[in-house]
């Protein structure tokens, strides 16, 4: 409990490739133990993965799937 007041909420940086927060959230999601590259290459081959079945944008395909 901080003395000084609230401590304000950090923003979070959009991912270099995708340019998306939603993505940056998810890569943090999946992280366990601080091993980031770890989450970021699960996502991108996960991504890779969806591009190569649906022929779609893989973003587009994970934000409509988080609105359902």
């Amino acid at each position: 409990m901080p003395r000084k007041g609230p401590v304000p909420k950090r923003d979070v940086l959009p991912d270099p490739i995708y340019n998306s927060k939603i993505f940056t959230k998810l890569v943090n999601q999946l992280m366990w133990d601080g091993k980031k590259s770890l989450a970021e290459k699960i996502c991108y081959g996960a991504f890779e993965i969806v591009q190569s079945k649906t022929r779609r944008e893989p973003l587009e395909v994970f934000e409509e799937a988080m609105k359902n």
